[in-house]
């Protein structure tokens, strides 16, 4: 029995099980905790990077991987960051059927999932946003609203509208043809990899300035600098 072949296959399933449990903190209707939510979409998201690590490691990488990555992924960053919205939602507005508009977000993340199967340009970078990044954007929204101090950030998390622009925008930008630059740095060389040396270190500044509202920014920064990279290749 080959052991090596079922460890991508077993860390894909710890990516599953910690959205299952994320899921499970915000479906206390009484008293969602989002935070650790957050902190399980994190873990999931963490073990979602090494499953193909270990996958290209051991040279075990098979179509039942791939399918399995996508099912996993469907629960940590399509359904958890959907109800996330949902509750939000449900929140802002007393219109009854508003709410259910946040699971557009797990509807856009299943098609983005589904394309990214069989699009055979997203191997060594993204057209679109992908999955966990679009889930950490979501999730870190209601974490933001409880830690902020400020009036204006609340007001703007409240409202239904602005929630409905961003779940629109949440499933335009998954599914938008734009190609973003892999994470990935592959050598030691500056040159080489100055684009993505250049957005971690902008990354780690904005999360040390902004914390939890750092991570919207650092969003908005990683598609701002591919469209930037695609017309001027930094």
């Amino acid at each position: 029995m080959n052991i090596k072949k079922h460890v991508p296959n077993l860390i894909t399933l710890l990516n599953l099980f910690s959205g299952c449990i994320a899921l499970v903190f915000v479906t206390n209707l009484e008293k969602p905790d989002f935070e650790m939510a957050f902190l399980f979409v994190s873990l999931g998201i963490f073990l979602d990077f090494f499953d193909g690590f270990f996958a290209r490691l051991f040279k075990v990488s098979s179509p039942l991987g791939l399918q399995l990555d996508s099912l996993a992924d469907m629960v940590t960053s399509g359904l958890v960051p959907g109800f996330v919205m949902y509750l939000m939602l449900s929140k802002s507005t007393e219109i009854l059927w508003i709410p259910y508009l946040g699971f557009i977000i797990t509807l856009g993340s299943c098609y983005r999932l589904a394309n990214f199967n069989i699009d055979t340009r997203q191997t060594d970078s993204f057209i679109g946003l992908p999955t966990p990044a679009n889930a950490l954007l979501i999730l870190s929204l209601p974490v933001i609203l409880q830690h902020t101090s400020s009036e204006i950030i609340e007001n703007i998390l409240r409202n239904q509208w602005i929630l409905l622009l961003i779940t629109a925008f949440s499933a335009f930008i998954l599914n938008a043809e734009i190609p973003l630059f892999s994470l990935k740095i592959k050598t030691f060389n500056f040159a080489k990899n100055k684009l993505q040396i250049i957005f971690l270190s902008i990354s780690i500044l904005l999360l040390a300035v902004f914390q939890f509202l750092g991570l919207p920014l650092i969003i908005i920064l990683y598609v701002f600098l591919s469209i930037l990279n695609n017309k001027t290749k930094i």
